[in-house]
């Protein structure tokens, strides 16, 4: 359903005091692209702000116009997700407008947004707070983070602040355990002292979890919202918000800076209308600043075409080196596991593992194989869990391992990201699986050693043929430890 005003209808019968403004309408709405049916307020309140001029309409799936003669087939888009493809998009009876609908499979775990639906975004006045004549907010009242830089970690910190000053794109190439995230703290608190609205975007829930809690610890005083599938939205304003970027759909021209971070992950790396979600969510003359220990060459040469900012941060906090991974054949391990056998290597590792209470993760090629692998598993110990992408419990199982509650997760590459366990022990079974790419395999590895108690850790390819991309992973960390000695 698109609302229109009703041209007949008096001008002088169109006006509401601005004081009658729903606050927490427009907080909720402002630089989001929501679908009208899934608004939680109520409609009387919607349709008055619609009236005022200050909600606009806009239909949920557009026709894209073609002059090709020889093809008489429809082209759409989707104007929250901004999907073209054809196969995205399907014919369905619609109870609602009682016609042959068109609706955009490509999004439709966000709701279903159909040709007859309608998305709505804020066009009216601004929060005052925002006032380009407020005074900048204290530094010490917003920002509560004591720790200290390391040159280099100085040295980034100051080139991202300057790339926002200039709005320009900025790169951050930082090794896993170099501080990533302590270097975002002063950018992020130099914009919110500005009153300017930040976006910190990724493409893993598990990123998410583990960030905002870490944010909200340092800046005590802003509400922060955390963004992810499942999440109930909270009726409020927030300056700063942690999003998987898929929740940027729901977005558009909202945000003064976005910082995606762990830019090479999957599904963000190719999914173009990631990317774009991104470009929609920012506005025109925002920076986008990227950060990731493992940037893909596109990546680099985006950034350099743009003539945009680079940090390169070759070594971790606590100077110790990057853990180098070992190599050990498991011959017919898919094999054994299918039979309800622990390759014996495998089981050695994990008993020793549990012997020295190290929590671990085993990391797997397949859901199927992983979870076959968690029954055996656990009758070495029975709080060994599994998990994975569509495991609903998922966030408390890491929690779990991080409070030693369980002894070790198997996983999949979900928990290759973003995951931060002080002692943790790392192998990956079938190393030379093609999901396993040098930079997964980089950023798994990345998981050990992290924290100044214990820089060091086991970190092993398990495998039954070693692989390109598994010498690539091996070099690559090899040739950063080389450059810490040289710095």
């Amino acid at each position: 359903m698109h609302f229109k005003l009703n041209k007949s209808q008096p001008l002088k019968d169109l006006y509401v005091p601005h004081h009658l403004i729903n606050d927490q309408l427009r907080d909720f709405l402002m630089g989001r692209l929501w679908l009208y049916e899934h608004l939680p307020f109520l409609k009387e309140t919607i349709h008055q702000h619609i009236k005022m001029g200050y909600i606009q309409t806009i239909p949920g799936i557009r026709m894209i116009p073609t002059t090709h003669k020889l093809f008489s087939n429809k082209k759409y888009i989707c104007n929250r997700c901004h999907n073209e493809n054809p196969e995205f998009f399907a014919h369905f009876n619609c109870a609602k407008c009682q016609q042959i609908c068109v609706y955009c499979r490509h999004c439709i775990k966000m709701g279903r947004v159909s040709s007859c639906s309608s998305l709505v975004k804020w066009i009216g006045p601004q929060r005052k707070n925002l006032s380009s004549h407020q005074p900048t907010l204290k530094r010490s009242h917003l920002f509560q983070w004591k720790g200290v830089f390391t040159p280099q970690q100085q040295k980034a910190s100051d080139e991202l602040i300057d790339s926002v000053k200039k709005n320009r794109v900025h790169l951050l190439h930082a090794v896993c355990g170099s501080g990533k995230t302590e270097i975002l703290f002063p950018v992020v608190a130099e914009c919110l002292m500005q009153h300017k609205r930040v976006c910190v975007a990724t493409p893993r829930t598990d990123v998410v979890l583990e960030l905002a809690p870490r944010f909200q610890k340092v800046f005590p005083n802003i509400f922060i919202q955390a963004l992810y599938g499942g999440v109930a939205v909270e009726k409020r304003y927030s300056p700063l918000i942690i999003a998987t970027t898929h929740q940027l759909y729901r977005f558009e021209e909202a945000f003064d800076v976005v910082i995606v971070d762990e830019a090479d992950a999957f599904p963000y790396i190719f999914d173009e209308t990631l990317q774009q979600a991104v470009e929609k969510a920012k506005k025109p003359d925002a920076p986008i600043l990227y950060v990731t220990a493992t940037p893909s060459d596109e990546l680099k040469e985006k950034v350099e075409k743009l003539k945009g900012g680079y940090s390169f941060i070759p070594r971790r906090y606590h100077g110790h080196p990057l853990p180098v991974p070992r190599y050990d054949s498991l011959f017919n391990y898919q094999k054994q596991i299918t039979k309800g056998k622990i390759p014996k290597k495998l089981q050695n590792w994990t008993t020793l593992r549990l012997t020295n209470e190290e929590p671990f993760l085993l990391f797997f090629p397949t859901i199927e194989l992983m979870e076959k692998a968690v029954l055996l598993f656990q009758k070495l110990h029975p709080a060994i869990e599994g998990v994975h992408a569509d495991d609903p419990n998922r966030k408390e199982k890491v929690v779990a391992l991080r409070e030693k509650k369980v002894p070790g997760l198997l996983t999949t590459t979900i928990l290759e990201r973003g995951v931060t366990i002080p002692k943790v022990q790392v192998a990956i079974v079938g190393a030379e699986s093609g999901i396993f790419t040098a930079s997964a395999l980089i950023q798994i590895g990345g998981r050990v050693g992290r924290s100044v108690g214990c820089p060091t850790g086991d970190l092993v390819f398990f495998h039954h043929g070693i692989t390109f991309e598994m010498d690539e992973a091996r070099k690559e960390i090899m040739m950063l430890n080389d450059m810490e000695v040289l710095m």
